[in-house]
């Protein structure tokens, strides 16, 4: 027997034992159902494969569940008994699969002994990507190929999301082949809109079967375009059907959409496009993520809707779930369900970032399957009072959903979208009222006419446009980042913008206007959930956002510390979730552990989520010490502007070999991927700084000084040039505005580097040597490094020598506070920031000789252990620290620890002691003493010791 007979023998055998051996019992033959499962498809049973029966699950402070089998990061399986209606557990599926963190299954199945259905969240929500009955398992075992003992990629037939980038393209390519007719825009985009609702309606059978199709043969054959598309849309928009043709099946849609008929007439190129188009099976397309991908395929001409990042429907989730269903309290008596219900009718919702719709399709999606859940109820335990009061027909409707965007295709999409929404969901509640089976007058829902939503949408700029009441405001708002504001948005807007959210600091990121916004609209009791770049919990933009909501009233409830978003792999972001008001109970904070899709997630049930969406002690309210600030030991390296301040070391030495005086001026310029990623942590640059030299002084250099005026000086007239006309118009628009001279005062002094930082120069001429760490970092690893070597602003400097310093800086309790609340960040990395991070960060107040000696000499054995590890393996810095992510004992690991150790004794930390709890009062302490009047320890050397007595090498980075 070959081995594909073979394996379809296991599989029969299976099917044949489900069939004749099992009467379906969920709770006693749910295990055995698993593990024959398992063996049919060559495992040795569940359990020996590594699956849990019985897997415990915490799901958000309601207690411990049990989820039939876990088998982590393939599977999660839920069993129910013969005969039981799948749709009804989809809730309870998606909760476990939510919380089964760190390493969440990729794929979740629903299973009642004769049909599964398979789920693949973090791709498509909405349905599941196959549904197979236990008689089609032989034939259709291929979707199952992630059980195999060697993993194959499954083959699904309920694939939605590579069904709606097809069908997003095509569309978006007849949208381009208009333009290029010179078609107006906006007369295009309602007419693809227009005809793609039309397909969405035939394949749903709110359409006659292939009339569009039908119509775009006939234009083919040479029939007018205008008049048969046209006239199919305004039949459409008629509430009298026509007597007879062949628009007499043509229900009346209107719905605003078609209340203007302006119809293309298509050439030939355009009908067999659509014709492609309208072949899809629109009955499989999402309309929750098709806006997004067809508008972003409309965009660009280049970009196609494979190529475009789209926002999963698991992540739309993370906002829409907590903040939306948040409201709506569980019920067990009839009158109970019944004010859910009702609740459900009334409630409103809002996206003021509404883009193509999805965050609201999803809402409207998830409040019908609630309701759908609250019914289920009522007429499973209460059936007898139900009848004759109770009709099934849903009571949510689009109108209870709002938008706000600037973009006028957006809005126009939303509104489609939406519209969409209602028909998929009439649709599906046919078989919902069915499986009831209950029939009462009334209960029935015509999918047509559709909604008007025109006054549900508004078209302007939500931060300085009226917002509609609502009891939930969801959305996921523009993301730009402080240093990209005024470029993108320009100056005068900006000025505007700051005049009207005065509060805001100046330096936080643009979303955290829509978070200030969001929370001064809501009443008492009503929730808001918006997605933010994950700097929202960090320095400006955290005072300026969280910090206003959670001192005004607002409770965090449910958070994302820090994600990578679906909508852009390259952005790192937090989703917040809060009520105003209060709410009692654990909430649930949640943080991905790397840099990808795929990386594992910790889960943490808090009773406070702080402003800095931190699990660890909240140290937001630590303040700026004086003594730190003054202390001119902390630095941002030199910012050099543009890279003709930049060259080789060849360069460099033609030039001292041209001129020996040259010297003076170039340095050797170590950047962070110089320190982290070279084996010899060497600068591989030189720079050309000229310091406080005048022009006349600086044009002496004859060689560097023509190189820099030669690559640098266009470019600073063209910047000045440019950022004077975007004062010119903030000005022309409100003489008052506030306008930046920065590219001026480059231009002005354009010899020099943007940033020279003269007094960080002079400070660390007076060392031997200074410490450093990469600004933006997954951990700080500090380095000393030779006077001779200008510092790059990617790296934060510290004017310290002495190894207790050192020691401080490289030690568990800095990274700690540097870490957890203190920094700001960038993607997964944190950035190290002076005013946030070491000013506040407090040294020991007054370590023993011994405790100090102790932290120095450690130091030095952890560097001279690190010297020997990579020269023996020529391994670099990053490449050495990478070892700590792995188990295992480990001499780096041991050495930190020691380290660790030594700075706790210093400070006095006890072993049990909370070490941020510890920071954090410490740090309390110190600013009542200095507000008192009184002295402080501030960085470096303990003034009550020698530092010689510290400083017990003089090991450092040395140019070449």
């Amino acid at each position: 027997m070959s081995i594909y007979a073979e394996e379809r023998a296991r599989f029969e055998e299976f099917v044949e034992y489900v069939q004749t051996k099992l009467i379906g019992d969920e709770k006693g033959e749910a295990q055995v159902f698993c593990d024959r499962l398992f063996r049919a498809f060559g495992q040795k049973g569940c359990r020996e494969a590594g699956a849990t029966l019985e897997y415990r699950v915490s799901t958000d402070g309601k207690g411990t569940k049990y989820s039939d089998l876990v088998w982590k990061p393939t599977l999660v399986m839920e069993m129910k008994k013969r005969g039981e209606a799948l749709h009804r557990h989809y809730n309870q599926l998606f909760d476990y699969w939510s919380h089964l963190v760190p390493r969440r299954p990729r794929f979740a199945v629903l299973c009642n002994f004769d049909e599964f259905w398979i789920y693949d969240f973090e791709n498509q929500m909405e349905q599941p990507v196959d549904r197979i009955s236990l008689a089609d398992l032989p034939r259709r075992r291929s979707a199952f190929n992630f059980l195999l003992p060697t993993p194959k990629r499954p083959i699904f037939e309920n694939n939605l999301v590579e069904v709606s980038r097809n069908a997003a393209d095509k569309l978006a390519q007849i949208y381009q082949a208009l333009l290029r007719r010179d078609i107006e825009p906006s007369r295009a985009q309602r007419f693809i809109l227009q005809c793609l609702v039309v397909m969405f309606s035939e394949d749903a059978e709110l359409l006659p079967s292939q009339l569009f199709l039908d119509i775009l043969a006939d234009c083919e054959r040479g029939q007018n375009s205008f008049d048969l598309i046209g006239n199919l849309f305004r039949q459409m928009n008629s509430p009298q059907r026509a007597s007879g043709g062949r628009y007499r099946e043509v229900p009346y849609f209107n719905g605003g959409l078609f209340e203007m008929i302006d119809p293309i007439e298509l050439n030939s190129g355009d009908i067999l496009q659509l014709m492609q188009v309208a072949s899809e099976d629109w009955s499989k397309v999402q309309p929750a993520i098709f806006g997004t991908l067809f508008q972003s395929s409309m965009a660009e001409k280049t970009r196609h809707a494979q190529g475009a990042h789209f926002t999963s429907e698991a992540d739309i989730s993370k906002v829409v779930r907590p903040t939306v269903l948040a409201r709506l309290q569980k019920a067990s008596s009839f009158k109970e369900l019944l004010t859910i219900r009702q609740a459900l009718a009334e409630m409103r919702v809002l996206d003021p970032a509404c883009g193509s719709g999805n965050f609201l399709y999803v809402a409207y999606r998830e409040m019908r399957r609630f309701e759908t859940e609250v019914l289920d109820l009522i007429f499973q335990d209460f059936r007898k009072q139900a009848e004759g009061k109770v009709a099934t027909r849903s009571v949510i409707t689009t109108r209870q959903f709002f938008g706000i965007d600037n973009l006028p295709f957006a809005v126009e999409l939303a509104k489609v979208t939406l519209t969409l929404a209602r028909e998929f969901a009439v649709l599906e509640s046919r078989e919902h009222i069915q499986a009831l089976q209950h029939d009462l007058p009334g209960s029935e829902e015509p999918p047509l006419p559709l909604d008007n939503l025109d006054s549900n949408f508004q078209c302007g700029d939500a931060l300085f446009t009226p917002w509609p009441p609502a009891d939930c405001i969801i959305g996921n708002p523009p993301f730009q980042s402080k240093n990209k504001m005024q470029k993108e948005l320009g100056r005068e807007y900006l000025n505007r913008l700051r005049e009207r959210y005065p509060d805001v600091p100046g330096r936080a990121d643009y979303c955290v206007y829509w978070f200030r916004r969001a929370h001064d609209h809501l009443k008492a009791g009503n929730r808001a959930g918006l997605v933010g770049t994950n700097t929202i919990r960090q320095n400006y933009s955290r005072e300026g956002g969280l910090d206003y909501i959670v001192n005004h009233g607002g409770t965090i409830t449910n958070a994302v510390s820090t994600q990578v978003w679906s909508g852009d792999a390259a952005v790192h972001v937090s989703i917040v979730n809060w009520v105003l008001g209060e709410q009692e109970g654990p909430k649930t904070l949640l943080t991905q552990l790397g840099d990808s899709v795929d990386a594992p997630w910790r889960i943490d049930e808090l009773p406070r989520i702080s402003s800095s969406l931190s699990p660890r002690p909240d140290v937001t309210g630590a303040h700026r010490i004086g003594k730190n600030m003054k202390s001119d030991v902390c630095y941002q390296g030199q910012t050099h502007g543009h890279e003709g301040f930049l060259l080789s070391p060849a360069e460099a030495a033609a030039f001292i070999k041209q001129d020996a005086a040259a010297a003076e001026v170039l340095f050797p310029y170590m950047i962070a991927d110089d320190l982290l990623g070279r084996t010899d942590r060497r600068p591989s640059r030189f720079v050309i700084d000229f310091q406080r030299r005048d022009v006349l002084e600086a044009a002496r250099h004859k060689g560097p000084f023509k190189h820099v005026k030669e690559t640098v000086l266009k470019a600073r007239e063209a910047a000045a040039e440019e950022e004077n006309k975007r004062n010119k118009e903030a000005l022309d628009a409100d003489p008052e505005a506030k306008v930046n001279h920065h590219h001026a005062n480059f231009l002005k002094r354009w010899w020099l580097l943007s940033y020279p930082r003269e007094k960080m120069v002079h400070k660390i001429a007076s060392l031997r040597r200074y410490a450093v760490c990469s600004r933006v970092t997954k951990r700080p690893i500090f380095e000393f490094v030779s006077n001779r070597i200008r510092p790059n602003d990617a790296l934060a400097v510290f004017a310290v020598e002495d190894d207790y310093s050192f020691g401080i800086l490289q030690s568990s309790i800095h990274w700690d506070w540097f870490f957890t609340a203190r920094c700001s960040s960038l993607k997964a990395d944190f950035r190290y920031t002076s005013d946030s991070v070491f000013d506040s960060f407090c040294w020991p107040p007054n370590p023993t000789i011994t405790a100090a000696t102790r932290v120095a000499r450690v130091a030095v054995g952890l560097r001279k252990l690190r010297e020997k590890v990579m020269e023996k393996n020529n391994w670099s810095l990053r490449e050495l620290y990478r070892t700590l992510e792995e188990p295992g004992k480990n001499p780096l690991r041991d050495a930190t620890a020691e380290l660790d150790d030594a700075v706790c004794a210093a400070y006095g930390v006890a072993s049990t002691a909370e070490p941020l709890e510890f920071m954090l009062a410490l740090n309390l302490e110190n600013a009542r003493r200095e507000a008192d009047g009184k002295d402080v320890t501030g960085p470096g050397c303990p003034p009550h010791l020698d530092a010689k007595d510290l400083k017990l090498s003089s090991d450092c980075v040395t140019p070449i």
